[in-house]
């Protein structure tokens, strides 16, 4: 199996930090921010990992060797140099499908985002493979109580997996296993995952869980300090 860390995006909210490190290459006491989504496909037994890339993109060029000693089989989906050249999620995913599914295989994969930490197990996903596989949906979420900076929420997810879209108490985790089916087709332009994924979820093709575990997305300086004095979570970003 395989999986998409997505880490084009620009990272605005933590400039000037970003105008010279890329977001998920900002190191937290030393460890990448983009570490705890690698530990934890290194925990689940996955070692081909897709990494879209625009904003600084050079940046991102030695990382599959550096990676290579710790067993990842990196490869770059490069959307451009700058921001501006970035897909968003969903026109990410379409760009990179070749690389993820690739000779047209219907073999699941996970989207995972950059700048999430947790110490979500993602086996969970992983078993929802055969599900996909199978056809009885097309992919499943994970998702979280909303934290303090999405109190809105984007969903409720029942616990019979079923979810429905808009205000409510789960927030998208951004961590999720999806059919390659579902994106072939697609032109490759800058668009985002959501709400377009909704429509696979009102007709009953999307599942999602819900995860009360460690799990912050950081996105601002505040956030990346309580990240860094979180000593405890260092331990679930090595690899």
């Amino acid at each position: 199996m395989r999986a998409l860390i997505l880490a084009a995006g620009r990272g605005s909210r933590l400039r000037p930090l970003t105008d010279v490190v890329p977001k998920p290459l900002v190191e937290v006491n030393g460890t990448m921010l983009c570490s705890w989504q690698l530990a934890a496909l290194k925990r689940a037994g996955i070692s081909e990992v897709v990494m879209n890339t625009a904003h600084l993109a050079d940046a991102f060029e030695a990382l599959p060797e550096k990676l290579k000693s710790s067993g990842f089989k990196l490869k770059i989906s490069r959307e451009g140099s700058v921001e501006a050249d970035a897909l968003e999620s969903l026109g990410g995913i379409v760009k990179a499908l070749e690389l993820l599914a690739p000779n047209g295989t219907d073999e699941p994969f996970l989207v995972l985002a950059a700048d999430v930490v947790h110490d979500f197990d993602l086996t969970l996903l992983i078993e929802r493979a055969s599900d996909i596989a199978q056809g009885k949906i097309d992919a499943h979420i994970v998702g979280v109580p909303n934290p303090d900076f999405h109190a809105a929420g984007d969903m409720t997810i029942f616990p019979d997996g079923r979810i429905v879209p808009g205000p409510g108490p789960h927030t998208y985790a951004c961590m999720m296993i999806a059919a390659p089916r579902i994106f072939r087709g697609l032109p490759v332009r800058r668009a985002k995952l959501f709400p377009w994924l909704w429509e696979f979820a009102r007709a009953g093709r999307v599942t999602g869980e819900v995860f009360k575990g460690f799990w912050d997305n950081v996105g601002s300086p505040a956030e990346l300090e309580r990240l860094r004095a979180h000593r405890e979570a260092l331990r679930w970003a090595r690899y």
